[in-house]
């Protein structure tokens, strides 16, 4: 008398799933947990160029002097004499490149434009991870560009 075929999945076969379907979550996991997502950091570089365009009009308009003040820590920019501080997503990384004058304290500095529309230059670096956009400002026309990676 022949056994009839025994149905059902031996413990190996389960292990294998198991095996597989913990590698897909960890690489789920990791591709959409704690950073920022490739919109969110073109939008907030281009928050940042606005401001620093913004301010630039303002000293032009007003003619006297305008800063763009950028406080790292807070991740919160403003420009000097509108009072409203614009903040940006917590998880991004910035980075502030600008003139020694211009620099308040460890965490907050700014980028300063004048009345002919110059500046005294400088470059803000917004980053998640490996991707990063460059907010430049020329200091001799006040132009804001953005540049991806770098």
């Amino acid at each position: 008398m022949e056994r009839a075929a025994q149905r059902g999945f031996t413990l190996l076969e389960l292990l294998m799933v198991l095996v597989i379907a913990a590698a897909g979550y960890a690489l789920v996991v990791r591709f959409t947990a704690g950073g920022v997502s490739g919109a969110e950091l073109k939008s907030a570089a281009r928050a940042v160029a606005a401001g620093l365009r913004d301010a630039r009009g303002t000293a032009i308009a007003r003619q006297e002097s305008a800063a763009l003040v950028l406080d790292l820590e807070h991740r919160s920019f403003e420009v000097s004499g509108r009072g409203r501080a614009r903040s940006l997503p917590g998880r991004l990384e910035l980075k502030l490149y600008t003139a020694q004058s211009e620099i308040v304290d460890e965490k907050r500095g700014a980028i300063r434009f004048y009345p002919d529309g110059s500046s005294t230059g400088g470059r803000v670096t917004v980053a998640s991870g490996e991707r990063r956009f460059l907010v430049d400002v020329d200091w001799l026309t006040g132009r804001v560009s953005i540049k991806e990676g770098g």
